[in-house]
């Protein structure tokens, strides 16, 4: 079932929101400062294209710099991205089909958002990454 809607996602939402990834990933590595926000980026817009088996969790060893950065990162990318979810997310929901498709795309804003200090990692191994 993953893999069915993680390919009616591709279709449907997963390849432009990658690209918009992608974008800010690029736009952001022109700096020396902005290349871990745009590794972030790279590694999110990954997560979105093919979101249904993964899922985030939060690193406990994340310490003050991640919260520093998830600040920066709101200003400088954090937003526009959330929004392009939110936008996917509703246009999503208008079909009955495309309703799981809609709410993964909110589950995507915190990420999106606040994406320093998280990891993604598969559904069945959740807490693998904080043992």
């Amino acid at each position: 079932m993953k893999t069915i809607l993680n390919i009616i996602w591709l279709v449907l939402s997963g390849l432009w929101l990658f690209l918009a990834y992608l974008l800010a990933g690029v736009l952001l590595c022109v700096t020396i400062i902005g290349i871990p926000f745009g590794i972030a980026a790279f590694r999110i817009g990954v997560y979105a294209l093919w979101p249904f088996g993964y899922t985030t969790v939060e690193r406990r060893d994340a310490g003050a710099a991640s919260c520093v950065g998830n600040v920066l990162w709101l200003v400088l990318a954090g937003w526009w991205l959330a929004i392009g979810h939110i936008v996917t997310g509703i246009a999503l929901c208008v079909t009955i089909i495309g309703i799981p498709l809609g709410i993964a795309n909110f589950k995507l804003i915190p990420v999106s958002l606040l994406p320093l200090g998280r990891e993604i990692v598969r559904t069945d191994q959740p807490f693998t990454a904080t043992v």
